[in-house]
């Protein structure tokens, strides 16, 4: 039996169930089989296992009568005196069974019974450890990494959680045998086997390292109002605080920017942008633009959340980033989605809306009307000239009028159009 015991030990270890827990699921285990192996006594079996002793026995409590015995249920006197010499009519006396003659079946199904209980035991201790932890940071050792998926393996408390390759932080290398910070995403197949996701990609990741940093955001007089984040390049975070006295952004860089380095670093060098959180959107929108500096913010659409956002003409890269990040983590930690306008392009639309406005249409309809009426006038002076004498001068200065005439008549729908698409340019 010490074999049974030693074994017994090890499985408790490697499930990380207590002796006496697991002591008695194989008690209920065995139960079952002997009771399918002596169907008639199911009501008298014992089993009996105690690893202080390393005893591990199975009994039939028969009663002692006076005459012969019908089944295994009964014994005579004669032969309980035998076993124990106190024994007396009307008692009870134990009777040991042989394991080894409850069979292959009962064996195999006592088996089958304690790897259930097993799992079970392991759910609900796993449920028992995690639940509490959903959604919040735990901290725990880096044991394997596998070398082809790049899947690392942690322990926390006895348990392994498996932190997949798109759940790592981009360029971070991590080491086997060093303590790492994890978020904990959820936990899924609750009821069978529980599934424990972890992560250090969540945005909730850097808002629990800033609560075990920053005291005032732990006990609530500073609360994170709203987070965006690129993991492994920038991450943008909103503060505010409860207390007038007490300075949000201050409180989250901390005495020689000690806390936001300590945030920092857990992330592999991840750059922070803390920005003050304001009621009004404007502003609010303007300072999650930072580094970049905003001129005007003018909300377009309240129900769509949509705005634009004037710039100077030298920070208009900083202000949408390298491959639009910035503007990006700003829409996401506003809610808005952001057009950013350089200032030039502001200031040109502005001229062209004021020229638009010094030539309306009435006034190139007058310009169409003045023009007209000057064709009319040309053409009724050279219809009313009188006649004179014809002489080789006269004749000449006639024709040259004439030409003239003719002249204005051609010409004087094309200046009229002329005129007008200057006026409208």
């Amino acid at each position: 039996m010490d074999n049974f015991f030693d074994a017994l030990k090890m499985l408790g270890e490697e499930n990380s169930v207590e002796t006496a827990l697991l002591v008695e699921k194989v008690k209920s285990a065995m139960l079952k089989a002997a009771k399918r192996a002596y169907p008639h006594s199911e009501d008298r079996i014992r089993v009996e296992i105690d690893p202080s002793t390393k005893k591990f026995a199975m009994y039939i409590v028969q009663e002692i009568i006076e005459d012969e015995p019908i089944d295994e249920n009964e014994i005579n006197i004669a032969t309980a005196k035998t076993i124990d010499p106190n024994a007396y009519i009307g008692g009870t006396i134990l009777k040991e069974i042989d394991i080894s003659t409850l069979g292959r079946m009962a064996a195999l199904s006592a088996k089958q019974s304690i790897k259930g209980d097993l799992r079970e035991i392991n759910r609900e201790q796993m449920l028992d450890k995690f639940e509490k932890k959903e959604h919040d940071c735990i901290i725990a050792k880096v044991s394997q990494i596998e070398p082809g998926r790049g899947t690392v393996t942690v322990v926390y408390q006895g348990t392994e959680l498996y932190l997949f390759k798109n759940e790592q932080i981009p360029g971070e290398t991590i080491t086997e045998g060093k303590d790492i910070k994890v978020y904990i995403t959820g936990i899924t197949n609750k009821t069978k086997k529980p599934i424990v996701k972890i992560s250090r990609t969540h945005k909730d990741l850097v808002k629990r390292l800033f609560e075990i940093e920053v005291p005032e955001i732990y006990d609530g007089t500073v609360e994170i109002k709203s987070i965006s984040r690129e993991a492994g390049s920038r991450t943008k975070i909103a503060v505010w605080s409860k207390d007038a006295n007490v300075d949000a952004i201050g409180a989250c860089i901390g005495p020689k920017r000690a806390r936001i380095t300590a945030v920092v670093n857990e992330l592999n060098g991840e750059k922070i942008d803390i920005i003050p959180w304001s009621e009004n959107p404007r502003e609010f929108i303007a300072k999650a633009l930072a580094p970049a500096e905003v001129m005007k913010t003018v909300i377009t659409s309240v129900e769509e959340k949509t705005c634009t956002v004037v710039v100077p003409n030298n920070q208009l890269s900083l202000a949408i980033g390298n491959k639009g990040q910035n503007a990006k983590l700003a829409a996401k930690l506003t809610g808005y989605k952001i057009d950013i306008k350089p200032q030039t392009n502001v200031e040109t639309g502005e001229a062209a809306e004021e020229l638009a406005e010094d030539f309306p249409d009435a006034l190139l309809n007058k310009v169409d009307e003045v023009l007209a009426e000057a064709a009319e006038v040309i053409t009724d002076l050279v219809e009313n000239l009188e006649p004179v004498e014809e002489t080789p001068e006269a004749a000449e200065e006639a024709s040259v009028s004439e030409d003239i005439a003719e002249t204005v008549e051609e010409t004087a729908p094309e200046a009229e159009e002329s005129t007008a698409e200057t006026a409208e340019e």
